[in-house]
């Protein structure tokens, strides 16, 4: 297991934007941190209440955003027009190319929220968009499929073999994910505090690990845990 501590991560700050970056991502570069199997970016932003981004084009990659507290608003060259609340999580497939903008909805609360980059498993895809919505209580000590690479279980589809999986825990509560051989796997805490492995993370804190038997979660203070499961 290769600890990615919070305080250690790329920071960015435009003023209206505050950012962390787990790996290398515009002017921030780590050759250490270029991504993590097919998860290429991984950063926390907040947006200040009514700033946000322009028009801006993709191409090739499947970017999910996931939001932890405020409303995003989003609009695309698609013809989409939704808000993102905490809960929810939004894939969108770039491919041949898609714009795109996201503003924070209010103008009096910053929007938190985690955006993941994904390389496809092919290029040249067909553009597309997918958003659902997730309660707290599919969360609740237990491991909840939000993202896979067949949208089994109601989650959204990934152009990737990557399954992503989110869970709440309450203090003194205990998890374990069974895994498999040749599967890679990647832990970001959002909030609260654990012990992975017997390793504290905190919020913030991230975790590579490859070749273990299963994985063992300990909750210290009560929060919420993803998990990437990656060929």
């Amino acid at each position: 297991m290769k600890l990615r501590p919070s305080e250690e991560r790329g920071k960015d700050d435009k003023g209206w934007l505050q950012s962390s970056h787990s790996f290398s991502f515009e002017s921030y570069y780590d050759p250490d941190y270029l991504n993590f199997r097919s998860l290429r970016v991984l950063n926390e932003n907040r947006v200040k209440p009514g700033k946000g981004f322009g028009l801006i084009s993709h191409k090739d990659m499947e970017i999910i955003t996931y939001v932890l507290e405020g409303v995003l608003e989003y609009n695309d060259s698609l013809g989409n027009s939704t808000v993102i609340r905490p809960g929810e999580i939004q894939k969108i497939t770039a491919g041949t190319g898609l714009a795109h903008r996201a503003y924070n909805l209010s103008h009096q609360v910053p929007v938190h929220y985690l955006q993941a980059w994904i390389t496809p498993n092919q290029i040249g895809l067909e553009p597309g968009f997918d958003q659902k919505i997730f309660s707290s209580a599919s969360k609740w000590g237990q491991w909840c499929l939000m993202g896979s690479s067949n949208g089994r279980e109601g989650s959204v589809r990934i152009y990737q073999d990557v399954d992503l999986y989110a869970t709440l825990l309450d203090e003194n509560e205990a998890l374990t994910f069974e895994t498999f051989p040749g599967r890679h796997y990647w832990l970001q805490v959002i909030s609260g505090r654990f012990l992975v492995q017997e390793t504290p993370l905190h919020v913030g804190d991230g975790a590579a690990l490859s070749d273990e038997e299963s994985i063992e979660v300990h909750c210290l203070e009560s929060g919420e845990l993803l998990l990437f499961d990656m060929a």
